[in-house]
């Protein structure tokens, strides 16, 4: 048997769930989706069954559709781990999101509001796990690369650098100006019984 840790993030409703936005994916393409408005979606999903379990340990071995395999321990913060059975499967989706709106000329505090919720299975049901945050900004352009079509946006927190895929779009920015957006982060895992897969 291969471990592979690299699944182990897939695994996630065997684990706290953790969200953390470091540099978002999004950050690498934003689409125009009108006069000064950009928009970018990232969503992945990966699905891994269960092989084996080990309850004294609290050990689970999940295989990916390519055979490789991942040995996890669930720690006591999983509820109901004795309602896993071996053939379920682990369904993990993630999804980033940005949409953001120029502000020409700025003029405005530059500001960021968080928010979260996050929620886990009832009793007696399968594992589940979710999480989501959003995090609505006022931005400063602080500055503006046309050869590498990025812009470099100065919040009330951080620093970040996207990258605008139009480049016609790209023209009407200017260091100076300011973006107003919304980002959105989320996570669900769920363990789904093994019969339900055939089910239409």
């Amino acid at each position: 048997m291969r471990i592979r840790t690299a699944f182990a993030t897939a695994a996630l409703v065997l684990f706290p769930l953790v969200v953390s936005a470091q540099q978002p994916a999004v950050a690498e393409g934003l689409t125009a989706v009108g006069p000064g408005k950009f928009a970018g979606v990232v969503e992945a999903k990966v699905t891994l069954v269960v092989e084996s379990i080990d309850p004294a340990s609290r050990s689970v071995v999940l295989k990916n559709a390519k055979g490789e395999q991942t040995k996890v321990i669930a720690g006591d913060e999983v509820k109901n781990f004795d309602q896993i059975k071996v053939g379920d499967q682990v369904v993990a989706t993630y999804t980033q999101e940005l949409m953001m709106v120029l502000k020409k000329g700025g003029g405005a505090l530059r500001e960021r509001v968080d928010s979260s919720q996050s929620g886990t299975s009832g009793p007696g049901q399968k594992p589940s796990a979710y999480e989501s945050k959003e995090v609505a900004f006022v931005a400063d352009v602080q500055q503006v690369d046309r050869k590498k079509q990025t812009i470099t946006l100065r919040g009330a927190k951080k620093t970040v650098k996207l990258k605008i895929k139009d480049p016609e779009q790209l023209k009407l920015i200017h260091k100076g100006d300011q973006v107003e957006g919304v980002y959105a982060e989320a996570v669900a895992i769920a363990v789904v019984p093994a019969q339900a897969k055939a089910k239409k």
